[in-house]
């Protein structure tokens, strides 16, 4: 059965991509392998490793989503943060015959700047094919919704306020991918911010939503826009206590999300009392 490794980050689940891969599927048993490098992220000053590790396996696991229900089953890795490093490995294990790479264009892709396909190209042995996805316009399969809690990440107004977002505006499938930042920074707080996202994702699923997730920075604000940088975002939801309680609001953390990011970031409160209130 002849093997296509797909290696791609930030365009994973660009159309073009897809489409090129069922092209693939189209001629017969065909296996899908996709590599994804580990993105360093551009905000913090310390790298939380669980964080990459999560952003890279959140788009292979949607990206294989995807491709299920275009009929074609797919596996895939995550790999070494430096994309040829990344490559080799897997074609050293998968052996492959085709690999298809994917990338923003010239101006905005790093893998670009250091001749990542001409390096593959002259060392893999195989057909290398480039496909180029401006995501500017390649929107892929969801409108994308990154969600940021911690405390609250739990919270009945939350999932209640998420429920009935519904469909984004261009009438693509909502995606809700939570990112909960790892309170204290430490090993013990890793593993409490794990717990709490497994619970919102599981919570999140059985009330129908999609919903992917990842830890992040113990910073909200680094964690938030780490986000932005992983994905394609949409629009952003910060969670939080009501103010008085809430370190997160006396940080001023909406109005930086929004001049920072650029995009709509929607505040829901979560209240002992009574329903949440958004702003």
């Amino acid at each position: 059965m002849p093997t296509v490794l797909v290696v791609a980050n930030e365009t994973l689940g660009g159309q073009r991509l897809l489409d090129r891969a069922r092209e693939e599927s189209a001629k017969g048993d065909v296996r899908i392998v996709l590599c994804v490098p580990r993105k360093i992220p551009s905000h913090g000053n310390v790298i939380y490793i669980d964080s990459t590790y999560d952003a890279a396996q959140v788009r292979i696991d949607l990206a294989r989503a995807v491709l299920r229900q275009m009929g074609i089953d797919a596996i895939g890795e995550v790999g070494d943060p430096d994309p040829y490093t990344a490559t080799m490995d897997a074609v050293a294990e998968h052996h492959p015959d085709l690999i298809l790479v994917s990338t923003l264009p010239a101006a905005a892709s790093g893998w670009l700047r250091r001749d990542f396909v001409d390096r593959i190209s002259d060392a893999a042995g195989v057909p290398v094919e480039h496909i180029t996805t401006d995501m500017r316009h390649d929107h892929g399969a969801f409108h994308v919704t990154l969600v940021v809690a911690n405390r609250t990440a739990n919270s009945e107004q939350l999932l209640e306020q998420l429920k009935g977002m519904g469909p984004g505006e261009d009438g693509r499938e909502r995606l809700f991918i939570f990112v909960i930042p790892i309170e204290g920074g430490d090993g013990l707080a890793a593993r409490a911010a794990r717990a709490r996202l497994d619970q919102v994702l599981d919570r999140a699923r059985a009330a129908g939503l999609v919903a992917a997730g990842m830890t992040g920075d113990p910073d909200p604000y680094t964690a938030a826009m780490n986000g932005v940088g992983f994905f394609h975002i949409d629009d952003i939801v910060v969670s939080t206590l009501p103010e008085t309680r809430s370190g997160w609001l006396r940080a001023d953390l909406i109005e930086r999300l929004r001049k920072a990011s650029n995009k709509p970031v929607t505040h829901i409160v979560d209240q002992p009392q009574g329903a949440g209130v958004t702003a």
